[in-house]
């Protein structure tokens, strides 16, 4: 879990890398989820919160610029 602190302190680029790689992360234990391979169901949900709450203050940034 990332904190909105730590968001905070990144740099524009750096948030879209995170996203990004989150998204992967995301796709991949989808994938895991669809196959039966995944043993954490609930890792899929933290995941998603973090790209809503990187998104969100990504947009903040855009605003407030």
């Amino acid at each position: 879990m990332i904190d909105a602190e730590d968001i905070r302190k990144m740099t524009k680029d750096e948030i879209d890398a995170k996203i990004d790689a989150l998204r992967k992360d995301h796709y991949t234990l989808r994938v895991q989820s669809k196959t039966g391979k995944l043993e954490k169901q609930h890792s899929i949900k933290g995941l998603k919160k973090d790209i809503a709450r990187l998104m969100t203050i990504r947009n903040e940034m855009a605003k407030s610029a």
